[in-house]
């Protein structure tokens, strides 16, 4: 017996004319999945981060159900993109511009690895494994080079997403972090709420090997009020001095886990959107008896457990 639906489809890209040919730039591909019978009211857009794509939410690199999975299984209708120039959104140089740097296995260590720190337990793959890190470096591809132009175009792709299915619930992680503030900026009565797990950040810092986030939280402009022509201004603004409206009405958690390195990114993330107006949490998986947990908590051993939190969150909220 069929207990669930699923299927995919594209969000095209702009027709971009070159000498005699028309070609299409950043298409998003969108796969989705729902159960037999929705229980709940508001879909989920689950963005993937860095150079990945979306096949980081389907399954664990130990060979468990992912999130996509467990949301379905908790009853939402579940759409999984690959954000433009990742995965199955093809990428060429003549309509996306220049590639960044190809992802390391060292940089892929340094990101997910526990390394030194004891307290991260539950990455789902030895060290020495290199079978188990071949497979899991083989799903990473450069990203754009122009970080801002990139985040924009996934905001927009995104947003015509939501003009095509109605309102969503977004979960980003890590490097589409950035992309769901954009997003709900551009389309505040369609996102019900953000999630962020591990968001890419803190405001205004300079990526390595990705860019640098010029306008606070995003590398890309957000809506201010006032408008902002110059991101120095936001540098060295006060509490208060400029708005976010499109954010205030959309509630925001932003996910850290026990022992990432990334964790302290977070809550500067959070106190500069809620200077702004918006009205971000910070929920620390180890406050909710979920340890041991990196930057990759999504797939890490204890996945179930890190997702149970978030799950509550949004079934309190929307």
């Amino acid at each position: 017996m069929r207990t669930i639906r699923r299927g995919h489809f594209w969000v095209p890209g702009e027709r971009v004319v070159s000498g005699a040919r028309t070609y299409q730039r950043g298409p998003l591909f969108v796969e989705w999945e729902a159960p037999e019978t929705l229980t709940r009211e508001w879909p989920i857009v689950l963005m993937h981060g860095g150079g990945f794509q979306g096949t980081e939410w389907f399954d664990t690199p130990d060979g468990r159900p992912g999130w996509a999975q467990r949301l379905v299984e908790a009853g939402y209708a579940v759409f999984v993109v690959d954000r433009p120039g990742h995965g199955r959104s093809p990428y060429h140089v003549d309509t996306l511009g220049p590639m960044g740097p190809p992802f390391s296995y060292e940089g892929g260590r340094q990101i997910y690895f526990p390394g030194d720190d004891a307290a991260h337990t539950q990455w789902p793959f030895a060290a020495d494994d290199a079978p188990a890190m071949d497979e899991f470096i083989a799903g990473y591809g450069p990203l754009p080079q122009d970080l801002e132009a990139s985040q924009a175009m996934d905001a927009d792709r995104a947003a015509a997403l939501l003009d095509r299915i109605g309102p969503a619930i977004l979960i980003t992680h890590s490097a589409s972090g950035p992309d769901g503030w954009l997003i709900a900026d551009r389309r505040p009565h369609l996102v019900k709420a953000v999630a962020a797990i591990e968001p890419m950040g803190p405001p205004f810092a300079t990526i390595p090997n990705i860019g640098a986030m010029c306008w606070g939280p995003t590398a890309a402009p957000l809506r201010f009020e006032p408008p902002v022509s110059d991101p120095d201004a936001l540098r060295h603004a006060r509490p208060g001095d400029y708005t976010l409206p499109s954010l205030s009405a959309v509630p925001i958690l932003i996910v850290t886990a026990e022992a990432s390195a990334f964790a302290a990114a977070n809550p500067p993330t959070a106190a500069f959107l809620n200077a702004c107006g918006a009205s971000a949490q910070v929920l620390n998986l180890a406050d909710h008896g979920v340890h041991g947990n990196g930057h990759g908590l999504i797939y890490e051993k204890n996945s179930d457990e890190a997702l149970a939190p978030v799950l509550d969150w949004i079934s309190g909220i929307v």
